[in-house]
C-alpha cells in the first residue's frame, strides 16, 4: 500500500524541518564554542609561546606564567593575558610554562612555583624583578607590563612582589637556626 501524496509531502515537509534544526543547533553550538577556532585563549597562548631562554635573551621584559590546564583561575586570566601579548608583541613577551609538562620541572623548581597562576616578571637583560600571584585583573596586568615596559617599579599590589638580588653575608661566622649568638 503506497500513501497518498499529501503523506509524501508531509514526509518531505518533516526532513526538512528536522534538517533546518539541525543546521541551526550546529550553528549555535558553533557560536558557543568560540566559531571556527577552537582554541581557547590560553591554548592559543601557550601555543604561540617563545620558549623561556629565547625571551629572557632577546631584549624585551618577559612575563612568565606558570597555569596548568585544570586551573580555573588560569583559564579566567587567559583573555587578558592574550589581549595584553597582542597589544605589546614587539615590547615584551607572555611566555606560558605548563607546570604538569614534565619537560618545565627545572623552571617550577628553580623559580619556586608554589601557587598557580604564578606571573614571574624579568627585566630587558632577563633578571627577575618580581612574582604576582593569583588572579589579575586586565586593569592589574597592563599596570604590570606598562611598569616592565617603561623598566618602572612594579605597582604595588596585593600578591605582587619585587625581588632583589641577595648579599653575600660579610661575617666569617655562620648562625645556624639554633644558635642564639
Amino acid at each position: 500500500m503506497t500513501g497518498s501524496p499529501q503523506d509524501n509531502s508531509l514526509g518531505m515537509i518533516q526532513r526538512l524541518v528536522l534538517l533546518i534544526v539541525a543546521l541551526g543547533l550546529a550553528v549555535v553550538l558553533l557560536v558557543l564554542r568560540g566559531g571556527m577556532q577552537s582554541e581557547s585563549p590560553m591554548e592559543q597562548l601557550a601555543r604561540q609561546s617563545l620558549e623561556p631562554q629565547e625571551a629572557l635573551s632577546n631584549g624585551r621584559p618577559t612575563i612568565v606564567e606558570f597555569y596548568a590546564d585544570w586551573c580555573q583561575v588560569c583559564r579566567e586570566m587567559a583573555p587578558a593575558m592574550l589581549d595584553l601579548e597582542r597589544r605589546n608583541r614587539n615590547s615584551l613577551d607572555v611566555v606560558l610554562i605548563n607546570v604538569d609538562n614534565p619537560r618545565w620541572l627545572d623552571l617550577v623548581d628553580r623559580y619556586d612555583v608554589n601557587g598557580i597562576p604564578q606571573l614571574n616578571l624579568f627585566n630587558a637583560s632577563g633578571d627577575p624583578i618580581g612574582r604576582s600571584l593569583g588572579l589579575r585583573t586586565p586593569e592589574e596586568l597592563k599596570g604590570l607590563s606598562e611598569a616592565l615596559i617603561g623598566n618602572q617599579a612594579l605597582p604595588s599590589l596585593p600578591g605582587v612582589g619585587e625581588l632583589s638580588a641577595l648579599s653575600t653575608p660579610t661575617a666569617t661566622t655562620s648562625a645556624g637556626p639554633r644558635s642564639h649568638g
